[in-house]
């Protein structure tokens, strides 16, 4: 097996560890060096903006670090977090940092069941909820999580009553800074190592209960630096941070946009995004793949429904900005022809796009239609294992990749195909869970991504699909379901895609439609529908879909071919066992709830 690494950085990295040290002391020197010059943070929690300096953001770390203290939290102890995006967010979460506490983050969307079995896998005492939901879902798990004392309220109007146990946000806050725990809490904080364990994030868990993933602070410092080798970013640059922050892809690259002295802007609603991303103007956010799809086929499909002229309008503007991008990227002047047809192709077209957003895999497509609208999808591949293992940049990018691997990390593919990686970066390993630690590992030390992929001629990363989720035709051909569900995703009338066929004899597919398109197509066509129900029952809706799929999988193998499918009158969800926080499909779930329909689709 080859080892693909990029030259080695570790000089360069031991002085990185000696100057930021941990991460509690990486805020705490930005805090001195910009004190109330420069904003920090901001979020709009209750409706307006509310900016934070970094002299705001440190004095409220640092009371909520004291609060801790003055609540008996001790070095290293587990403390959680069951929250939106929001500044609290960060602040509780480096509070721990400066206590020499560790934070676990749980998803906002977690059941009252994934709660309780996170508080007691690692033993949590102090608990932070955010809305009147994850309060509720707190209280009801109190006579079941033993370990659970103390819940801090965070947002002011959650309906509660303060009691011994229960306290608000605010007062949490002034029992920080009214208590003597400042010299307790300077001394904890110098005392943070870089192998100290920082936090616990439990991955979504696709195939089985949630696994608490082990990171120290050497592990964040490693992704830092990795990172900054990769991207340069300014002290200028706003990020949105939309993504949950207890993924650790939001997480990670919001610290990365603090540890460069940006600002970090919250959206505590994802549903509200373009408003977010209209008011807070960012240079930079992490996003999922489906968020560009949607828009991609949202502009293709009304594209697909203009006069013929507006869409030879569009298709000029598009190849204009093409090459006008291609000539920046390579360093090359553009030339005064070229540039004065680019700002007239950005005034009636790609502004129209790149305005819209203000600066697992998706096609090469995708990123190349946005590109010549003037937005870079920065495509990445990482696990919160190890943090990110390969990451386009914006001189080294190609379309359909991950990108190199970063500084740091080293990477390598087994004879099965597997990609394999090590670092600096990488966990210990599962917290509680020493067999699936174990399975994490090869004998030599490498992690198992549990992803399918290659390195190209040009040392470019590319993911084809999860190795668990392949599967083999009853002709024993294997058959990479992920491949099959982004292809179609990209048509605007996909919502949710399932591709099944393990032991088969063809490849079926379960599919979710985004029923507000497919509604609007349908009154357009005449064809009268009272229910979902009704609607996806339509002979004409099933051939609509029919000519979609045969168009969108025209390049597939011919075993990859969808040959069935069934229309769903309801989402897959994480209410239902569904989907993970992250919503990934849970396959074994899908394929049970789902048999009788599956069996269909193969007894017809």
């Amino acid at each position: 097996m080859a080892d693909h690494r990029n030259v080695n950085y570790e000089k360069e990295f031991d002085e990185f560890l000696s100057r930021e040290k941990n991460l509690a002391l990486m805020v705490k020197s930005r805090v001195n060096k910009y004190g109330e010059s420069k904003i920090a943070v901001r979020h709009k929690a209750y409706g307006l903006w509310e900016e934070f300096s970094w002299g705001a953001f440190g004095e409220l770390i640092e009371s909520a670090s004291k609060g801790l203290l003055a609540f008996g939290v001790k070095e290293l102890e587990f403390v959680g977090l069951f929250s939106n995006n929001r500044v609290e967010w960060a602040v509780v979460d480096y509070g721990c940092f400066t206590a020499r506490a560790c934070s676990v983050p749980v998803y906002a969307t977690n059941s009252a069941g994934e709660l309780e079995y996170i508080v007691k896998d690692c033993g949590i005492r102090v608990l932070f909820v955010e809305k009147q939901e994850h309060y509720d879902k707190a209280m009801s798990i109190l006579g079941k999580a033993k370990s659970l004392e103390k819940i801090v309220v965070i947002d002011k109007t959650v309906k509660f009553e303060k009691s011994e146990m229960v306290m608000s946000w605010a007062d949490f806050l002034d029992l920080g800074r009214a208590s003597d725990k400042e010299k307790e809490m300077e001394e904890r904080r110098s005392k943070v190592e870089p192998d100290d364990l920082s936090t616990l994030i439990y991955t979504s868990g696709t195939t089985g209960e949630p696994k608490g993933v082990m990171l120290s602070h050497k592990n964040w410092l490693a992704m830092l630096f990795a990172t900054g080798y990769h991207i340069a970013i300014i002290e200028s640059d706003v990020n949105l941070a939309f993504l949950p922050l207890s993924h650790v892809f939001e997480r990670a690259w919001s610290y990365f946009i603090l540890c460069g002295n940006a600002r970090v802007d919250y959206c505590h609603d994802t549903k509200a995004l373009l408003d977010f991303l209209q008011e807070s103007r960012p240079h930079y956010m992490c996003s999922v793949p489906r968020v560009w799809e949607k828009v991609h086929a949202t502009v293709r499909d009304g594209l697909n429904q203009a006069p013929l002229k507006k869409q030879k309008i569009f298709n000029w503007a598009l190849e204009t900005g093409g090459k006008a991008q291609y000539l920046k990227r390579e360093g090359k002047t553009v030339p005064l022809g070229l540039k004065l047809k680019h700002r007239l192709a950005c005034k009636l077209v790609l502004h129209k796009i790149s305005d819209i957003f203000g600066g697992s895999a998706f096609s090469g497509e995708i990123s190349e239609f946005f590109f010549k609208a003037g937005v870079l999808l920065l495509q990445g591949y990482g696990l919160t294992e190890c943090f990110v293992i390969s990451v386009a940049n914006p001189t080294h990018n190609k379309f359909g990749t991950c990108g190199p691997v970063v500084p740091l990390m080293r990477v390598r593919i087994s004879d099965e195909g597997e990609i394999q990686a090590k670092s600096p970066s990488m966990t210990r390993g599962y917290w509680n869970k020493p067999d699936l630690t174990k399975e994490l590992f090869t004998d030599d030390g490498w992690i198992k991504t549990g992803d399918q992929g290659f390195i190209d001629d040009e040392g470019y990363l590319v993911i084809t699909d999860r190795i668990k989720d392949i599967f083999k035709t009853s002709g024993g051909k294997y058959v990479a379901p992920q491949q099959i569900e982004t292809l179609l995703k990209e048509d605007l009338y996909f919502e949710q895609v399932a591709a099944v066929g393990d032991g088969r004899k063809y490849v079926s597919a379960l599919i979710v439609p985004a029923f507000e398109p497919l509604e609007n197509h349908a009154r357009r066509n005449g064809i009268a529908f009272s229910s979902r129900e009704e609607l996806i029952a339509k002979p004409e809706i099933k051939a609509f879909y029919q000519e979609k799929i045969d168009h969108l999988t025209r390049n597939l193998g011919q075993v990859e071919k969808v040959k069935k499918f069934t229309l769903l009158p309801k989402e897959f969800c994480q209410e239902e066992g569904e989907l993970t926080p992250t919503s990934k499909i849970k396959r074994k779930v899908i394929n049970q709830r789902y048999a009788d329909r599956i069996e269909a689709m193969y007894g017809e």
